[in-house]
């Protein structure tokens, strides 16, 4: 249950011990944070308990407790960690395209400062199982999603549907956790996910290209990346109002 009011503008980043402090000297460049907000923010991991711990769609209650390390929730004999839904893809392998939107942007650092700011906030996460292997890793391993939360959507949808992706093997894996939610309809209301599916939830509402499996999965121009990036933090908008508007109601039955 809801005991304290969440504030869904939070960033989680000011409470990661040293995150900003250099910066843009990791990577070579390309940023990175000291401390990775899905593991060293305090106020998320007490707001993933919290938003959480509520009634799941088979029945039973998701009274998740916290612990220490990665896997700092737990519930029964599962351990969850967070993971970001949101994803700028600062990666050695895309330098190229890092630098032509660096070089197209009057301020290349503000603008991906000002994402890092708005992503790290409750709407730009959600909690996986957390183990070797766990979908958190795969999703960012994949040659196909690459960390693309839209492509991770598709998958867990096919999953529900008893149809093959690119990560079947890691969901069969965990079918315990998904089996929680009986079904696409119940996973994507329970997260509030609504926002990246059609009303019907019969489709994922894709953020680039058609969700096939057989393109590139990264944007392949300034244009589309920037794009991408626009429709990400749209969503994160959607979603933080969907937080809200939930624990706004949780809190007045209490």
């Amino acid at each position: 249950m809801v005991k304290e009011m969440i504030d869904v503008n939070f960033d989680f980043t000011t409470d990661s011990p040293r995150y900003w402090d250099g910066f843009w000297e990791r990577k070579g460049g390309l940023g990175a944070g000291a401390c990775d907000p899905d593991a060293c923010s305090p106020t998320l991991k007490r707001y993933h308990q919290m938003i959480w711990s509520k009634e799941l769609p088979n029945g039973d209650f998701f009274d998740l407790e916290l612990r220490k390390g990665l896997d700092y929730l737990s519930w029964r004999n599962m351990f969850f960690g967070s993971d970001s839904i949101l994803a700028s893809f600062r990666y050695w392998d895309y330098r190229d395209m890092i630098d032509a939107v660096a070089h197209h942007l009057p301020d290349y650092k503000a603008f991906m400062e000002d994402f890092l700011h708005r992503a790290y906030t409750i709407g730009g996460t959600i909690i996986f199982p957390k183990h070797a292997g766990s979908m958190n890793q795969r999703r960012g391993t994949n040659s196909l999603i690459r960390d693309r939360w839209d492509l991770t959507m598709e998958c867990i949808r096919r999953y529900y549907n008893g149809e093959a992706s690119p990560l079947s093997d890691v969901m069969e894996q965990d079918c315990e956790f998904y089996d929680l939610f009986i079904d696409f309809k119940g996973y994507v209301d329970f997260f509030y996910l609504q926002d990246c599916v059609t009303e019907d939830y019969k489709q994922v509402r894709f953020w680039l290209g058609d969700g096939s499996f057989t393109n590139k999965p990264l944007p392949q121009t300034v244009e589309e990346y920037l794009n991408y990036i626009a429709t990400e933090l749209d969503f994160l908008e959607k979603r933080n109002i969907r937080v809200k508007v939930a624990l706004n109601f949780a809190l007045l039955d209490c």
